[in-house]
C-alpha cells in the first residue's frame, strides 16, 4: 500500500495543479511499468476517492492544519490518507504508517511528524469534523461553490439529485453488438458467467456491478462494448438509413462511431483532431468487425478535411465542460473554472457553425455534449437558431425529455441532445 498511496499522493497533487487525472495516471503507468495491477487499481481508487470527496477533505484539513501555507505534495498526501481512513477498508493503523513513511521519502523531516499528528487528529475528532463539514455547502456537496449555486439557478427541483449523482460510483453498462448477437443472447451468456444484468433499451444492459472488461463473455470478440445507456441514444437519434453519407465529427474514443455502423449499413466518416485517439477509435472498430474512413482533422475548419460531398446525416459530439460524466472522472469537479465555458463555447459555436455547411439541404444534425449546463446547450442552441434561418429543432421521440436534457441518475449519465433539420 506504500507504493499505492505516494502515487495516489502524487496524482491528487497533480490535478490541484491543473492537470487532468486519467493523463497523469497514464504517465505513471509508463514510467513505472514494474507496478502490478493492483497497485494499479489501488493508486486510482485512492486517487478517485479522495476526489470525489474532496469538498469534505479540505474541510477538514482547513480545520486541522495550522499553517495554510502547507506544502502542496503534504498535503495531498494527507488528503489522501483522510480518504482511505474515512472511506477506504485498509486498518487506519497502516494507513497511518504508510503517510508518515511517504512524508519521510518526501525528504520533509518536519512533515514526517505533522503528518502523523494530523491523521491521529482527525481519527480521534472524525465524527465532530463531519458534522461540521455538513454545515459547509462545498463540504456538503464535494463540489465547487460556483457549480452548486449554477446547479441550483438551472434545475430548482432537481439540483440535489444532480449533485449527489456526481458524487456516486457510477454504473456500468453495455451495449449488445447486434451484426454478433442479441441482446437476449447476451444476456443468457453473462448469466452462464455468473453476471448479474438486466436488458435496457433495444441493445442496452445494465450490470449489478462493475467488473473488468476480461471477465465481460466475449468482449475480445467484439460482442459488447462499454457504453453509458445515455450515450446509446445518440445513434438512436441520428437515425441514419442503410446507404447514407454520415459523419461523427468528433468520434473519439468510438463508442458512437461504432454503435452508428452497427444499427445500419453506411458511408461512415469519423473525424477527429487527435490522431493518437483516432488509433483508439480504429481499435475498436476492428474489434467489433466494423469499417469507417477515418480523417484526422478540426471540425470547425472543413476545408481540410471535406471532400465537399455533403453528408445526410451528422453527429456533433463538441467538446464541452464533461460536467455530466464527473462521478466518472471525479477530477473535474476541480478542474472547471467559471471562465471555462467562454471557451467552449466559443469552440462549439465554431463547429457548429462549420458543419451545418456540410450539411444536405433536408438532412439533420444531432448537436451532443455530455455536460448539464445550459449555456452549453439548450441556450447554445437557440442562439444557432438565430444565425440559421434554415434549421428547425426537431422535437425528441417521447420516452426522451422533452428539453433533451438527461440527468445524471443510476441509470445514465448526464447528456444533451438537439435535432437539427436543415431546410
Amino acid at each position: 500500500m506504500l507504493l499505492s498511496q505516494r502515487f495516489a499522493s502524487e496524482a491528487v497533487a497533480a490535478v490541484l495543479a491543473g492537470r487532468n487525472l486519467s493523463d497523469v495516471l497514464a504517465r505513471q503507468r509508463q514510467q513505472n511499468t514494474t507496478l502490478e495491477a493492483r497497485q494499479r487499481s489501488a493508486i486510482q481508487d485512492i486517487a478517485y476517492t479522495t476526489l470525489r470527496h474532496y469538498g469534505e477533505i479540505d474541510f477538514v484539513l482547513r480545520q486541522l492544519l495550522k499553517r495554510p501555507d502547507t506544502d502542496p505534495a503534504i498535503r495531498s498526501l494527507l488528503a489522501t490518507g483522510i480518504a482511505q481512513l474515512a472511506w477506504g477498508r485498509a486498518a487506519p493503523y497502516a494507513v497511518v504508517d504508510h503517510a508518515v513513511q511517504v512524508a519521510s521519502q518526501l525528504n520533509s523531516g518536519f512533515a514526517k511528524g505533522m503528518v502523523n499528528a494530523v491523521l491521529r487528529n482527525f481519527l480521534r475528532q472524525q465524527d465532530a469534523l463531519m458534522a461540521m463539514a455538513g454545515k459547509d455547502e462545498k463540504a456538503r456537496w464535494n463540489h465547487p461553490a460556483w457549480w452548486v449555486a449554477a446547479m441550483r439557478r438551472a434545475y430548482p427541483q432537481e439540483w440535489t439529485a444532480v449533485l449527489r449523482a456526481n458524487n456516486q460510483h457510477p454504473p456500468m453498462s453495455l451495449r449488445v453488438n447486434s451484426r454478433k448477437t442479441s441482446q437476449d443472447a447476451y444476456l443468457a451468456q453473462l448469466q452462464a458467467a455468473g453476471l448479474e444484468a438486466i436488458a435496457v433499451d433495444s441493445a442496452g444492459i445494465l450490470l449489478d456491478k462493475p467488473v473488468p472488461v476480461d471477465q465481460l463473455p466475449g468482449f475480445f470478440e467484439g460482442l459488447c462494448s462499454v457504453q453509458d445507456l445515455g450515450a446509446q441514444y445518440a445513434a438512436q437519434l441520428v437515425d441514419a438509413a442503410a446507404g447514407m453519407r454520415v459523419l461523427d465529427a468528433c468520434c473519439a474514443p468510438g463508442g458512437k462511431t461504432s454503435h452508428l455502423l452497427e444499427l445500419s449499413d453506411i458511408y461512415l466518416t469519423g473525424l477527429d483532431v487527435d490522431a493518437t485517439r483516432l488509433q483508439r477509435v480504429q481499435g475498436n472498430l476492428d474489434r467489433l468487425g466494423l469499417k469507417a474512413n477515418l480523417k484526422q482533422g478540426d471540425a470547425s475548419k472543413p476545408s481540410e478535411w471535406w471532400d465537399n460531398q455533403p453528408f445526410d446525416r451528422i453527429l456533433a459530439d463538441v467538446p464541452c465542460s464533461a460536467s455530466g460524466v464527473a462521478r466518472r472522472h471525479p477530477d473535474i469537479k476541480w478542474l472547471r473554472r467559471p471562465a471555462d465555458f467562454a471557451q467552449f463555447a466559443a469552440q462549439q459555436a465554431a463547429m457548429l457553425d462549420a458543419l451545418w455547411g456540410c450539411l444536405k439541404a433536408g438532412g439533420t444534425l444531432l448537436y451532443a455534449t455530455c455536460s448539464v449546463f445550459p449555456q452549453e446547450n439548450q441556450a447554445h442552441i437557440s442562439e444557432f437558431l438565430v444565425r440559421h434561418p434554415d434549421a428547425r429543432q426537431l422535437p425528441l421521440p417521447s420516452h426522451l425529455p422533452a428539453s433533451g436534457q438527461l440527468l445524471p441518475n443510476d441509470r445514465h449519465d448526464g447528456f444533451f441532445y438537439a435535432l437539427l433539420a436543415k431546410a
